[in-house]
């Protein structure tokens, strides 16, 4: 990373753009402190995040990788691994959310269905809808979106944004992406390229702008019209 420096206000939506490589992920790494920062610093209301207790910050994030990890149990209980005491009803309104629910009680068991090892029983896109289900059944107040809707179609990613937006009012939240269409209707992006900030604005200033974003959208429209 070279010289990123970005503020998030308290309840509002960041979007990450970049291709592959940009240090989009490494951004989420750094604000779960998997890794801390060896140069500037990084506060989370206005402490760094050295001095907070990292169970503490651990406890308040929702991390949804691009490479869900699911335990080798029922999907009911790698649901619940957000919330140990959720009851039936809060876990189907999660998995409803994340547009999981209908695929799962499909399933001749629903949500007592046993998981392989890595989720082996599901599609990448219903073991990303499960990832998000946890997360969003912790009730965080920091969600960290990795890349995790790069499984589902347009039309499937579009559904859980909405709810996505709905469950995430007054939350912290961080969407790191390759599609436009995730990023559209956050308050902030930010465009990365080698480590760096290319890129900075919201939807509408950025796809006005020549530049990364605007041939990204351009490239992404054509790609939907062509489908």
């Amino acid at each position: 990373m070279d010289n990123i420096s970005f503020k998030l206000p308290n309840g509002e939506t960041l979007a990450i753009l970049g291709k592959t490589g940009s240090g989009k992920s490494t951004i989420a790494y750094l604000i779960a402190r998997l890794y801390d920062v060896t140069s500037g610093q990084l506060s989370i209301d206005g402490k760094p995040i050295t001095e907070i207790n990292l169970d503490d910050l651990r406890n308040s994030i929702g991390f949804v990788p691009q490479e869900a990890f699911l335990f080798s149990d029922t999907i009911k209980n790698n649901i619940k691994f957000g919330d140990e005491n959720a009851t039936d009803s809060v876990i189907e309104n999660a998995a409803k959310n994340a547009h999981v629910h209908e695929n799962i009680i499909q399933f001749s068991k629903g949500y007592e269905t046993l998981v392989g090892e890595r989720g082996v029983t599901l599609s990448g896109g219903q073991k990303q809808r499960v990832s998000i289900a946890r997360a969003i059944i912790k009730n965080p107040q920091i969600l960290i979106f990795d890349d995790c809707l790069s499984a589902v179609d347009t039309e499937t990613e579009e559904i859980i944004l909405n709810n996505l937006k709905k469950v995430s009012k007054d939350k912290t939240t961080i969407i790191i992406s390759h599609r436009v269409s995730s990023a559209k209707n956050a308050d902030h992006i930010i465009v990365l390229d080698k480590g760096k900030i290319i890129q900075q604005g919201n939807h509408d200033s950025l796809v006005n702008q020549e530049g990364f974003y605007q041939d990204l959208y351009n490239q992404q429209l054509t790609e939907q019209l062509l489908d």
